[in-house]
């Protein structure tokens, strides 16, 4: 008898235990628990402990992130008109006569609605070249969008439906991020709407190689959540449901997921969409340097403490960098205060900058710390600036006053003539240096100032008409 009321005691005890720790599920009211890290066979006079938080904020369950984002992500449908040029016998074959073949192709991707009055967030290369772009909500309305920027050194677009009170999804911190942490991706893979995937992050401010050749920000954050074709320009999000990168990229021998993907991080998708809607073009800061990571055998080289910090390998003459007093074979290791690792994090930290803003930069030059101030420059000048060849900016790229010489050639009364590229909308759209402007929105131009004040009274698009340097008649056209 002794026995079975001892056991029936144990079982009410248990019970009640089990009865506690369903109420403080149900309710919300998760406990701490302590978890032991460390024995007595490990430091038999300490054992080690350590609380572990299982609040419900951070309970691993994405049923909260998934279905507060997913209304939020919309698919994005591209067409694009290409015009195939076929000749239409032997003789046009070879002396560049034939007829243009107009062909349309369709594309797709996703994007991030992040603001209720339409503004969505996508990539660059999701609307590329595009001549009309649809997006279609998780309710199946579809609109038609406006491009309103784009930024191919970020991959990151804009565009714009006319509608109201959507669905938003709060924008999160992307520095906070933790190796480890879960997150979601959300997008349209091969059409398949509001697919939801979850992986962790495998790694922040990785950079890939650039095989395009042209200027880059690339500080990634990797994830094994699964990305296919499609999921561009979709949301990566947290546990809690906000915002924390824009899916970009996969690393992929197939094309399809191989367990790599990658994700502009949120904190820059903030500064350039702010630029965007603001000025219409991103203000990109410069500081003017060529870097080179350090490992260490060069930190022994340049007796550092550590492999930390980047290698000014060098320093262009004129540049924010070269008024700060950096030289050639300083070691920066910090940008107001916040460590840096290599060049992508440099990058990174910049792109948060505007031309004119300040900062501190922390060197070691000689084996000692430094700390130099700089005002960072711009990379574009702003339209309408005259240059010191006479030449002036106009979205990037140098225009003038075409020669009589040129004009001669193709046979053209007046002209503005595109004399270099830079980054900027020009560039962008695929205009050639040498591109001669005859109309600027169907009027007809003879120098740069013409050409810049009808592109200042112009309300939402330019359509640039002119000569290519192979004496093409040719048209360009951007969102202002």
């Amino acid at each position: 008898m002794k026995k079975i009321a001892l056991v029936l005691s144990v079982f009410v005890l248990s019970l009640l235990a089990g009865a506690a720790g369903a109420y403080f599920v149900v309710n919300g009211e998760i406990p701490a628990v302590v978890e032991k890290v460390g024995s007595a066979v490990d430091s038999p006079s300490a054992p080690v402990y350590r609380t572990v938080n299982l609040s419900a904020d951070n309970y691993p369950d994405f049923t909260y992130a998934a279905e507060a984002c997913v209304d939020a992500v919309v698919y994005v449908k591209v067409t694009a008109v290409q015009n195939n040029y076929t000749p239409n016998s032997m003789l046009e074959f070879f002396f560049g006569f034939g007829s243009a073949q107009p062909r349309e192709s369709v594309g797709s991707g996703s994007g991030v609605i992040i603001r209720k009055d339409g503004y969505i967030v996508t990539n660059n290369h999701v609307i590329a070249g595009a001549n009309k772009i649809e997006v279609t909500l998780n309710n199946n309305k579809t609109y038609e969008a406006t491009l309103l920027g784009t930024d191919p050194a970020t991959d990151v677009a804009l565009i714009k439906i006319e509608a109201d009170n959507l669905p938003v999804i709060e924008m999160g911190d992307s520095d906070a991020l933790r190796l480890g942490e879960w997150v979601l991706a959300i997008g349209s893979p091969y059409d398949l709407r509001q697919t939801i995937t979850a992986g962790i992050v495998s790694a922040k401010g990785r950079s890939m190689p650039n095989q395009g050749g042209g200027f880059k920000i690339e500080s990634f954050i990797q994830t094994d959540a699964a990305v296919n074709p499609g999921n561009s320009g979709g949301a990566l999000v947290d546990k809690s449901g906000k915002l924390v990168g824009i899916n970009t990229a996969i690393v992929s021998q197939t094309g399809s997921y191989a367990g790599y993907s990658f994700a502009v991080p949120v904190n820059i998708v903030k500064r350039i969409i702010g630029d965007l809607i603001d000025f219409g073009s991103v203000r990109r800061a410069l500081l003017g340097i060529s870097m080179q990571n350090i490992d260490d055998k060069m930190a022994k080289e340049l007796k550092l403490s550590s492999p930390n910090g980047v290698y000014i390998a060098e320093v262009a003459k004129g540049s924010a960098a070269d008024d700060a007093g950096l030289k050639t074979g300083d070691v920066l290791i910090s940008i107001d205060g916040n460590p840096v690792s290599d060049g992508a994090s440099v990058q990174e930290m910049i792109t948060r900058y505007h031309p004119g803003d300040q900062a501190v930069l922390t060197i070691v030059r000689k084996g000692k710390e430094k700390e130099l101030k700089v005002v960072f420059k711009g990379t574009v000048q702003e339209n309408g600036t005259v240059e010191e060849d006479g030449s002036v900016a106009y979205y990037g790229a140098k225009i003038r006053e075409a020669s009589k010489e040129k004009l001669d050639n193709y046979n053209l009364k007046s002209g503005v003539e595109v004399v270099s590229l830079g980054d900027g909308k020009m560039s962008q759209q695929g205009v050639p240096e040498g591109f001669i402007i005859t109309y600027v929105n169907n009027q007809p131009v003879s120098n740069p100032r013409e050409v810049i004040d009808i592109t200042k009274k112009a309300k939402r698009t330019v359509l640039l008409e002119g000569v290519t340097p192979n004496g093409r008649v040719s048209y360009f056209g951007f969102g202002i």
